[in-house]
C-alpha cells in the first residue's frame, strides 16, 4: 500500500498539471491514467494566450513550441459580408497561441509530472475511490500487469474528464447547468495554406481551421446539438457539405490530403460542479465543463490546475486550514471562468446577434488593434467593461465615421 499527500486520476491537461506544481513544492504525489503516453484524446487542441502563458511559467512552452507546432499569431472571423482580422492581447508577455496535437502536449505534461518527483502509473485502471466515515481516503486499482494496488491519500484529485469517477464517487453537485448546445466532428489536412486560426461563423455552423504538428491543418465543424442524429448518419458527407459554407477554406482543402478519419462526439454538457470536499477536489473538466466552440478547455484546466494547486500547497502545509483553502479555489476558478462560460454558451447557442452587433462588427473590420481587444473579451482574457464601455464604443463608432 502506497501512501500519498496527493493522489491525482487522470493525467491529460488538468491532472498533470496539478501532479507537477504539487510535486515541485515537495509534497509526495502519485498520478494515474488509463491510457500510456503519447496517445490520442477528442480535442480542439487550442492552446490560447493564457493557457500559453501557464507553459511558459511552468518551463514546458520552449518544448512545445519545438514540437513542430507553428505558433498561432492571429485569427479571422469571418461573418460572411464582413471579416475581421486581430491578435487577441498578450498574456503576461505571451502573444502566441498554439493548436497543438495531443499525442505531443499530453506526453510533455506528463513527462514533467515525472520529472518534478511525481510518480506516475500509466495504463492503470482505477476501480474505486476508497472513503472512510465519509471521507476520501484513496484509489483502488490495477495496472497493466494486472498487478492490484490499494494507495492512501489526504487528497484525491479527479482530473478524470466530464464522466469523472471521483465526482460519481462523492455525488459532487452541479451548478450553473446548460444543456449540450452543438455536436462537433473534426479531421486534419496536410498540403493546405492555413498561417493563422480561421473562423467562419454562419447561421447553424461553426467551421474553425488551424496549423497544427507536422505541417497538417486541424479544421473542426460545429452543428446545432439537434442536428447530432442527421449528422451522425452521414458524417463525411455531412462535415463537407458545412466546409462549402466557407468557400475559400474549402477550396484549399480540395488541394490537399485529409491525413486522418473524421472523429467527433454530441456529448458537449456545459455545468460546474462543486469542485472540492472531505479529502478530494476536482479539476479540469471534472470540475468544468464547456461546449468546446471557443476552445478554452484546455487553457483553462492549465490555470484551474496552478489555482488548485496553490489550494492544496497552502493546506498540506498548515499555512491554511484545507477547507478553507479549496473554497478560496472554487471562488477564484469561478471568477476567472465566468466570462468565457458565458461567451462560450452564447456562442453555442448560435443565438442571433443583438441589432447593435453588424455597426460593431463594421467598425472592428477597420480596426486590427481593436479586433484583437474584441477577441480577448470572446475568450475571457480581457474584462469585457473594459472593451464594452461607452467611452471605448464611441471612439470606435467615431473613428468609423459612424
Amino acid at each position: 500500500m502506497g501512501r500519498y499527500d496527493v493522489i491525482v486520476v487522470g493525467a491529460r491537461c488538468g491532472g498533470s498539471p496539478t501532479a507537477m506544481l504539487l510535486a515541485r513544492k515537495g509534497h509526495r504525489v502519485l498520478v494515474v491514467d488509463k491510457a500510456a503516453f503519447p496517445s490520442d484524446t477528442l480535442s480542439t487542441h487550442f492552446v490560447h494566450q493564457h493557457g500559453a502563458a501557464c507553459l511558459k511559467r511552468w518551463g514546458l512552452l520552449e518544448t512545445v513550441a519545438a514540437s513542430g507546432c507553428p505558433p498561432v499569431r492571429a485569427q479571422t472571423l469571418d461573418l460572411g459580408p464582413i471579416i475581421l482580422t486581430g491578435a487577441a492581447p498578450p498574456v503576461d508577455g505571451v502573444a502566441e497561441a498554439y493548436c497543438v496535437r495531443r499525442t505531443v502536449l499530453d506526453k510533455v505534461l506528463v513527462d514533467a509530472a515525472g520529472s518534478a518527483g511525481a510518480q506516475v502509473r500509466e495504463r492503470f485502471t482505477v476501480e474505486e475511490v476508497t472513503t472512510s466515515g465519509g471521507r476520501v481516503t484513496g484509489i483502488r486499482g490495477r495496472g497493466a500487469d494486472g498487478q492490484r494496488h490499494h494507495d492512501q491519500a489526504t487528497v484525491v484529485v479527479g482530473a478524470d474528464g466530464a464522466n469523472s469517477l471521483v465526482a460519481r464517487t462523492v455525488g459532487a453537485p452541479t451548478y450553473d447547468e446548460h444543456p449540450t448546445l452543438t455536436c462537433a466532428y473534426y479531421s486534419y489536412w496536410s498540403g493546405v495554406p492555413v498561417e493563422h486560426a480561421e473562423l467562419y461563423a454562419r447561421p447553424r455552423n461553426m467551421i474553425i481551421a488551424a496549423p497544427t504538428n507536422d505541417g497538417q491543418v486541424m479544421v473542426i465543424v460545429y452543428w446545432p446539438a439537434s442536428e447530432l442524429k442527421r449528422v451522425r448518419g452521414a458524417v463525411e458527407a455531412s462535415f463537407l457539405a458545412a466546409l462549402e459554407l466557407a468557400p475559400s477554406l474549402a477550396g484549399r482543402l480540395a488541394q490537399g490530403t485529409r491525413t486522418e478519419r473524421i472523429r467527433g462526439t454530441g456529448r458537449l454538457p456545459n455545468f460546474f460542479r462543486r469542485p472540492y470536499g472531505d479529502g478530494w477536489a476536482l479539476v479540469g473538466d471534472a470540475g468544468y465543463h464547456k461546449d468546446p466552440v471557443l476552445a478554452l478547455g484546455i487553457s483553462d484546466a492549465f490555470r484551474d490546475a496552478e489555482l488548485l494547486a496553490a489550494a492544496l500547497d497552502d493546506g498540506l502545509s498548515g499555512r491554511r486550514d484545507m477547507g478553507a483553502a479549496l473554497a478560496g479555489y472554487e471562488q477564484a476558478r469561478n471568477q476567472a471562468a465566468r466570462q468565457g462560460y458565458e461567451n462560450t454558451v452564447n456562442f453555442a447557442s448560435f443565438a442571433p446577434p443583438p441589432p447593435d452587433f453588424e455597426p460593431l462588427m463594421v467598425a472592428l473590420a477597420q480596426d486590427p488593434e481593436a479586433t484583437g481587444r474584441f477577441f480577448g473579451t470572446v475568450i475571457g482574457t480581457l474584462a469585457a467593461s473594459e472593451f464594452f464601455n461607452p467611452d471605448n464604443l464611441g471612439r470606435l463608432m467615431s473613428g468609423a465615421g459612424r
